[in-house]
C-alpha cells in the first residue's frame, strides 16, 4: 500500500442511522467491557492475586457457559 493520502474529492459518507445507532451501541458495550477490565485490573493491584484455593477452576467456568450457551439455542426438531 501506498502512503499516498487520499484524493481531496472524497467527501465523509453519513451512516444510515440505524448503522450509527448500531455502532453507538457496540462502541457503549466495548467501553463497559475495557471499564470491567480496568476495574478488576486496578483490584488485583491494590490487592493482590486471590489465593487459588478461593477460585473457581477455569473448567467448571467453561462449562457452565457452554451449558448456558446450549440452553439459549433453540432446539431442532
Amino acid at each position: 500500500m501506498s502512503e499516498q493520502p487520499a484524493p481531496a474529492d472524497t467527501a465523509a459518507r453519513q451512516l444510515e442511522p440505524a448503522a450509527a445507532e448500531g455502532l453507538r451501541a457496540y462502541a457503549a458495550k466495548t467501553r463497559e467491557s475495557a471499564d470491567q477490565l480496568a476495574a478488576v485490573l486496578e483490584d488485583i493491584a491494590t490487592n493482590g492475586l486471590p489465593d487459588p484455593e478461593q477460585c473457581t477452576p477455569w473448567e467448571e467456568l467453561r462449562e457452565t457457559h457452554l451449558a448456558r450457551l446450549a440452553a439459549q439455542r433453540p432446539a431442532v426438531a
